[in-house]
């Protein structure tokens, strides 16, 4: 039986003159594409280019909603409640689905940017209200998660959501299964696309990945992520993507075969 797998990536992450990643040299080895919505990055032009280049390059196109937090690039905490993280992620899909309609394609999948991975998993509710939301909106649409979380576990109880959980072949990983801080620098980062491409892998092909200290971890996934703006992130996504390809895996849009 044929080990499927997605490789995504944050994409559309500039604003204005201000400009980040590397997305026209990226987006020919992903084949989803999380695109920022204009609340942590992105503007109204940048996402109908990003909407267009996915396309170009037959890649799935989903929405990355961020906190409204522009300066702090979504990547501070906010106090919100359940309501509010609906109603700032529909305010951002549906902003950006326009763009995708207009294109003439749909969108494939919803992932939150930033700080809020680490917001639901320490408070469920807002987590739970994530994936209400996506089942409100479409129950067509797949939901980005983070593997072996709580917060996966906690948007799998929603009735109808379809819950694609992600591996990360850029970060390391802690014993308890969750990223390493950022805060500790490049101690955090798979910097090395040999390394990174590796991680990917076993993760995609085992079930498993190595964390900080050597120990091995189980790591079930649907997506494997590299961040477009990790240093190196134009080298990192290739390269995971040839590793993926020699040792079998099918590299597919979550769209061609997720829950078929």
């Amino acid at each position: 039986m044929s080990v499927h797998i997605d490789i995504n990536c944050d994409m559309g992450e500039s604003y204005g003159r201000w400009t980040l990643g590397a997305d026209e040299e990226i987006m020919p080895n992903i084949t989803s594409a999380n695109i920022a919505c204009g609340f942590h990055g992105g503007d109204p032009h940048i996402m109908r280019k990003t909407v267009e280049l996915a396309v170009q390059h037959g890649v799935a196109v989903g929405a990355h909603p961020g906190l409204p937090d522009l300066m702090g690039f979504g990547r501070r905490r906010m106090e919100v409640s359940p309501q509010e993280i609906k109603d700032i992620h529909r305010y951002q899909v549906g902003a950006l689905g326009a763009f995708v309609k207009a294109a003439g394609t749909t969108l494939q999948h919803v992932k939150a940017h930033g700080i809020q991975y680490h917001m639901f998993e320490e408070n469920l509710p807002l987590g739970r209200a994530s994936a209400e939301q996506v089942v409100e909106l479409d129950p067509n649409l797949i939901l980005m998660t983070m593997a072996m979380t709580r917060y996966d576990a906690e948007a799998r109880k929603v009735k109808g959501c379809r819950v694609a959980a992600e591996g990360f072949a850029d970060r390391v990983y802690a014993d308890d299964g969750q990223l390493v801080s950022r805060k500790l620098g490049k101690d955090a980062l798979v910097s090395d696309p040999a390394k990174a491409a590796e991680q990917a892998v076993r993760m995609v092909m085992e079930g498993k990945v190595r964390t900080i200290t050597g120990k091995v971890i189980d790591a079930k996934i649907d997506t494997i992520c590299i961040h477009g703006d990790s240093p190196g992130a134009e080298k990192i996504v290739p390269a995971v993507r040839d590793a993926l390809v020699k040792a079998g895996a099918v590299v597919k849009p979550l769209r061609d075969w997720f829950g078929k």
